[in-house]
């Protein structure tokens, strides 16, 4: 009898990164768990991870954020310099850092302590992204479909003790607070580690606009402009999900560029 050929993918041969003997210790134990995994070396330290990222070619890095010399950022920031970078998969006891570990495409951010059942779902979105890239037409994004969007697409905020991705089109207004802004998204809000002027710069023209120094909304909640006298102007929101309709006071510095988008 003929054997039948297996279809079985190849595990993600996975480096573990960490400066705490005892959290190398159960990681190691958590991923004995996961099917798809194969853990082929640990490191204490970036520098060490380094080395053996170069020598042993891993698919995946589980990445402690903050360790002694060159931390987690740095070991990412320099693997995405190479060719073929391995995914990155940050686990961390800081929730802070995570605007940061998404600008280098990491694949999660995963807080300690480290539930069995979390840590999967990220394997298992490293694992997604790995039958992606393996699909992947030349010259197209990682969806295959097109190029990749210059523009923030979705966005990462902690949410008990865990991360929640929210993509930015669920996004309807955005809102200052001091050194954080504010996601509504529903019914629901969300605090995130970052300045308003800094995501503005980072999200679509197209979908949004900042009206005011502390608010940005996305234009297709915009139901009009209402002039109040006295060079005052506000937006009339959308009613949604069961809201009552909400005006907003355009800021000065703001008017030209709204008025604009109503072709004034």
């Amino acid at each position: 009898m003929t054997d039948r050929p297996t279809t079985q993918r190849p595990s993600l041969r996975t480096l573990i990164v960490d400066d705490e003997p005892l959290a190398i210790e159960r990681m190691q134990v958590l991923c004995a768990e996961i099917d798809g995994l194969q853990v082929v070396g640990t490191a204490s330290d970036g520098r060490a991870a380094l080395r053996l990222a170069e020598k042993l070619l891993p698919d995946l890095l589980l990445l402690d954020m903050t360790m002694p010399g060159t931390d987690g950022l740095a070991v990412a920031r320099e693997l995405a310099s190479r060719p073929a970078p391995p995914a990155v998969i940050f686990v961390t006891a800081h929730e802070n850092f995570a605007v940061e570990a998404f600008d280098l495409d990491a694949v999660d951010y995963v807080l300690k302590p480290v539930a069995g059942e979390r840590l999967e779902r990220a394997i298992g979105r490293a694992l997604a992204r790995r039958d992606k890239a393996d699909g992947q037409l030349p010259g197209n994004g990682p969806s295959g479909t097109g190029p990749t969007s210059e523009w923030q697409t979705e966005f990462w905020v902690p949410n008990r003790s865990e991360l929640l991705r929210i993509d930015a089109a669920e996004v309807r207004r955005i809102d200052a607070e001091r050194d954080y802004v504010r996601l509504h998204v529903g019914s629901s809000s969300y605090l995130l580690l970052q300045t308003i002027a800094g995501l503005e710069a980072r999200l679509d023209p197209e979908r949004f606009i900042r009206i005011h120094r502390s608010t940005i909304l996305r234009r297709d909640m915009i139901r009009g402009l209402r002039h109040e006298g006295l060079g005052v102007w506000c937006v009339e929101l959308e009613a949604r999900d069961g809201e009552t309709d909400t005006e907003l006071r355009i800021g000065r510095t703001y008017l030209k560029r709204v008025k604009a988008m109503a072709g004034r």
